[in-house]
């Protein structure tokens, strides 16, 4: 007889060895013979930077957009797509999620987003990526070409990056060498109605948070004097004593990598602004802003621009409306602050495409919207020049459609992740093709 601790052992042991089953049965690659040249031909081309296109082709080559328009030359040996009915989008980006380092939510050796520590800027979470993640392909299929992955947990929680949802190694899908420092900046909010804190106990517990915080970054800015002056003069000034998390924050300190601040609540971002300019911070993203539009004016006079999302949620007090959460991107977007939407999500940034649709609905335009799931991001994250629009010269990174990107009944028919033509396939795909015409199963226990 197993006892009960046994039992439970062996039952995590085999939901892990399922998970690694389901794995090595969802493959995320394309072949190399996918790689082009490619002409799509008599498609709506919906550049997002320099309008629409109609009955235009586009010549993928080497990875690359290498023509598009209405009169285009086809390179010999082309395949050859015709999208005639279809539109042709660019890639769209989510500016927030832990898509590539978790999978499966019961199982620990799964979870690679979060590591145990107040302060870990340290921790890279491209180190951590799995590039052939079950939950990348499902994504994809969505439309869905490029993402900010982050870490989470304690204060600095490490370096997120920029990663397309194709690539065999975690180098080869990082993007533009883009990585952002995040920050979770402290809140005076309750966490739930099982908080007990007194409000006075909530602002100290804060305060006290972001002391800790000033005393790392005075100790970055000395350890950054020490690492400049050895530069300079290594023969009369020693290196510093290597300290990890110091030797992570240099390029932060010295203004080379941008910090990414989470926070939501209206009171916490007029803290955040006070903080990054008593800090002198000059390179800010900030990262959730739920409360943004209490504060958009404020936002929008400050410059930074803002990851915001996910929109499909709940009003952030009973007193608002239900329809705030919603509103909240185009608020902020009037007021003037630049934007780009992010779901926060792993297994389900495949719906970015449908909060898009709920900002487009609640106040931003259907442009607008568009543009803050493909250039916008591109232009925050500094790769305007690779992705983010139909243009010559950028990574062929795009996908075709059946219909409005942002409504549930289309159909997303071909992807391309920096030139690579990627199968739309994934588990679930394959799980509906063997369900949808299964022939009688075999009755285990026959009546005599």
């Amino acid at each position: 007889m197993h006892s009960a601790k046994q039992l439970t052992l062996m039952s995590i042991f085999l939901s892990f060895l399922l998970a690694i089953g389901l794995w090595s049965a969802a493959p995320q690659q394309a072949d190399a013979s996918d790689r082009g040249p490619f002409a799509i031909t008599n498609a709506q081309l919906v550049t997002v930077s320099n309008g629409v296109v109609e009955g235009g082709t586009l010549v993928i080559e080497d990875g690359r957009i290498t023509a598009l328009g209405t009169e285009v030359d086809i390179p010999a040996g082309a395949t050859v797509i015709d999208a005639e009915g279809k539109s042709v989008y660019p890639g769209m980006i989510d500016s927030g999620t832990r898509l590539g380092v978790t999978e499966v939510g019961s199982i620990s050796l799964t979870q690679d987003f979060n590591e145990v520590g107040t302060f870990n800027p340290q921790m890279d979470i491209l180190t951590a990526i799995h590039s052939n993640s079950r939950l990348i392909p499902v994504n994809r299929m969505a439309g869905i070409t490029t993402v900010i992955t982050e870490p989470s947990g304690g204060r600095i929680s490490g370096k997120a990056a920029l990663i397309n949802l194709h690539g065999y190694t975690p180098s080869q899908m990082h993007v533009g060498d883009v990585r952002l420092m995040t920050l979770n900046f402290p809140s005076t909010g309750r966490q739930g109605f099982w908080d007990s804190r007194s409000d006075e106990e909530i602002e100290r517990e804060a305060r006290e948070a972001i002391e800790e915080m000033d005393k790392l970054w005075d100790r970055a800015l000395q350890y950054a004097e020490i690492d400049s002056a050895h530069a300079a003069n290594p023969d009369a000034n020693e290196a510093p004593s290597y300290i990890p998390k110091l030797e992570a924050m240099l390029p932060v300190v010295r203004h080379e990598m941008p910090v990414m601040i989470r926070v939501n609540r209206a009171g916490d971002i007029r803290k955040a602004l006070e903080w990054i300019d008593e800090r002198g911070l000059e390179h800010v993203i900030f990262s959730g802003l739920s409360e943004g539009w209490r504060v958009a004016e404020e936002l929008a006079e400050a410059g930074f621009p803002a990851l915001v999302g996910p929109v499909v949620s709940m009003p952030t007090r009973q007193s608002d409306r239900y329809d705030r959460a919603y509103e909240n991107a185009g608020l902020l977007h009037d007021a003037g602050v630049k934007i780009a939407l992010r779901t926060g999500e792993a297994a389900n940034v495949r719906n970015l495409p449908f909060e898009a649709g709920f900002a487009a609905a609640y106040g931003m335009s259907k442009d607008d919207a568009l543009r803050a799931v493909t250039l916008a991001p591109a232009e925050i994250f500094g790769v305007a020049d690779e992705l983010g629009s139909l243009e010559e010269g950028k990574q062929a990174s795009l996908f075709i459609a059946d219909g409005d990107p942002f409504e549930p009944a289309t159909e997303i028919t071909h992807l391309f992740i920096n030139g690579h033509h990627v199968p739309m396939e994934s588990e679930q795909t394959r799980l509906y093709d063997e369900f949808l015409d299964r022939s009688p199963g075999v009755e285990l226990h026959p009546v005599d």
